[in-house]
């Protein structure tokens, strides 16, 4: 099985600081996409710069060519289905159709109350979810939508010329729950996981376990509305399992984790850009080393 090999740049360095830069080595070190997260401040950065999205995406669009960009992930803790939509499609024609959107339920970090609302239970993360998603695939398929829902509403929301990849723009679908994973077999050109919170602090092993689980209900939910396993990409996001910390440390050893994820039906593996004094320090030039030798070492 053929295995891609991606990054995620978060947007902490100014444009013209370092910024830019990250976004044109991506696509020179061969890179199959670059993401970057879409929220409003993440963790331990913040107290440090974190700029936005969808510009920094439309600024990268401008300095690449063949590199696909994306979000990893958007939810809908600060984003509404009609304007997201709007940009979505905008990004899609800036960038010539490169642009993939990973969006998630979200989760209960400062992006959950920036806004001032009280912060959403699980159940009503999920219930928003599932609106969501069907509602944002409406408006980037049809010119006009109008839906009244429990939490969102359009009203003869237009959005021509719509996407340039057709029939719009790909979802990269981040979800373990059952309802989550639904939406990805139904809504998803690609499923995301960036494994098992039970886990992380476990054995490469119990990882791995947990993984194949989350796997198996994908396709068994993909087999309940009749769609093939192989029609839907598998994303992992690296960085967050117990390899987190030894996974960058040389090229054999990402070669060794690829090949046993790899192996689990994975069909692309998502690193972090090192970022200095930060849980996602790592050397840059076996970063570099890795991004243009791993997937080769793998035949892939």
């Amino acid at each position: 099985m053929s295995l891609r090999l991606s990054t995620v740049i978060l947007p902490v360095r100014p444009w013209h600081d370092g910024g830019r830069d990250q976004w044109e080595r991506a696509e020179r070190l061969g890179f199959h996409t670059a993401y970057t997260y879409d929220h409003l401040t993440w963790r331990t950065f913040r107290d440090g710069p974190w700029f936005g999205a969808v510009p920094t995406l439309t600024a990268a669009a401008a300095v690449t060519s063949r590199l696909r960009l994306g979000t990893l992930v958007t939810s809908p803790n600060f984003r509404h289905p009609v304007t997201l939509a709007k940009d979505l499609m905008s990004l899609d024609d800036i960038s010539g159709g490169r642009i993939t959107l990973g969006i998630g339920a979200g989760g209960n970090g400062f992006d959950a109350t920036a806004l001032g609302q009280e912060e959403w239970s699980p159940r009503e993360r999920a219930d928003r979810f599932a609106e969501f998603v069907p509602l944002l695939d409406r408006l980037l398929t049809e010119s006009a939508v109008t839906h009244q829902g429990t939490f969102y509403s359009a009203e003869e929301a237009r959005n021509i010329p719509g996407c340039v990849q057709r029939p719009r723009l790909p979802f990269a679908v981040a979800a373990t729950g059952p309802r989550g994973v639904k939406l990805a077999a139904r809504h998803g050109q690609a499923w995301v996981t960036a494994g098992d919170p039970k886990v992380f602090e476990g054995t490469p092993e119990q990882s791995l376990e947990a993984l194949r689980g989350q796997v198996g209900k994908l396709e068994k939910a993909l087999a309940e509305i009749g769609r093939e396993p192989g029609s839907i990409e598998r994303v992992l996001l690296t960085g967050f399992t117990p390899e987190r910390g030894t996974m960058l440390e040389s090229v054999d050893a990402f070669v060794d984790f690829a090949g046993r994820h790899r192996e689990l039906g994975f069909t692309e593996l998502v690193v972090h850009a090192p970022i200095p004094d930060s849980v996602f320090a790592a050397d840059e030039a076996v970063f570099e080393r890795i991004a243009t030798e791993a997937l080769a070492q793998l035949g892939a």
